[in-house]
């Protein structure tokens, strides 16, 4: 199924989509772990998940369709494959293309991709959108296209006006769903959101969250997200610092009222950063299962 009739059902339905985000294990030999999340991660009855792009862009070694075709088949559970494009020429998206055709997948999400230093970087593609387009001339009518966004701007943008505007290149490059990086502050989600309808962004928007239950993604995570921290989070992690088992609680439950929130403000969506930890992320649906 399309990920925006998802949207457009969910909507008559009155409740938001709820989606999952996994990633391919980095080894090959670990690949059976992804399935034993997976089968944890279907009691939430998820509308899609979406399964992220093999590190480094490499084809090579990118699982990212075997498993988002496999969670599709198996289990019954609409998927969306990650293709990025930074690292990538024509010819590898033309082969992945292929092989998400093959495997009867309806959905990509068309991101750049990060910047690794020492990594070659193939110049083919300079932005998400340059992706889509490509996409779009290949098989626009196989392909449903997906877009990230930033609640507090790309850090490579000036200002989240700016990014904005860049957004909307990617709108009129075929992306018919959006799909936030975390954020842990739900005023700058409703900013942004603000903004973009404002600016006539009218495509469904879900908005990312990811539990922090450990000291130790936080650094990490915001050199990776450039998210901000309210004042909330920070003094959750100092209440915390020598207790593992509060932290892992309280990140959930931060979680769990960041989500809360946002659906009874009338998000369309909310989309979960697993980190391939199902314990975790079923504990934030029962949080919030009571509005879904």
């Amino acid at each position: 199924m399309r990920i925006p009739d998802i949207f457009k059902q969910r909507a008559e339905e009155g409740r938001p989509v709820f989606s999952l985000e996994v990633f391919p294990p980095k080894r090959k030999k670990n690949k059976e772990s992804i399935y034993e999340a997976v089968d944890k991660l279907k009691v939430t009855q998820p509308d899609f998940i979406s399964v992220t792009y093999g590190a480094g862009g490499n084809i090579a070694d990118n699982s990212t369709c075997e498993i988002a075709a496999t969670i599709k088949r198996e289990y019954g559970i609409e998927t969306v494959a990650h293709l990025t494009c930074i690292n990538s020429t024509r010819e590898d998206v033309k082969v992945m293309i292929q092989r998400f055709r093959d495997s009867h997948i309806e959905n990509v999400m068309a991101l750049r991709g990060d910047i690794v230093p020492g990594e070659d970087i193939k110049r083919e593609f300079a932005h998400a959108n340059e992706l889509a387009i490509e996409v779009q001339r290949q098989c626009a009518d196989d392909l449903d296209i997906l877009g990230a966004c930033y609640p507090e701007g790309h850090y490579e943008s000036k200002s989240l006006e700016e990014d904005i505007q860049n957004l909307k290149y990617k709108i009129g490059a075929g992306a018919r769903v959006l799909i936030t990086q975390l954020f842990f502050d739900n005023k700058e989600f409703y900013r942004f959101i603000k903004l973009a309808r404002q600016s006539g962004i009218n495509v469904p928007v879900s908005a990312g969250i990811m539990p922090i239950v450990k000291a130790s993604q936080i650094e990490k995570t915001v050199q990776l997200s450039g998210a901000s921290l309210p004042h909330k989070f920070t003094a959750m992690i100092a209440d915390y610092e020598h207790d593992p088992k509060g932290l892992y609680q309280a990140g959930i439950d931060y979680a769990v009222a960041q989500c809360r929130d946002l659906i009874e403000h009338g998000v369309q969506g909310i989309h979960i950063y697993t980190m391939n930890d199902p314990k975790v992320a079923v504990r934030v649906w029962e949080g919030v299962r009571d509005l879904l």
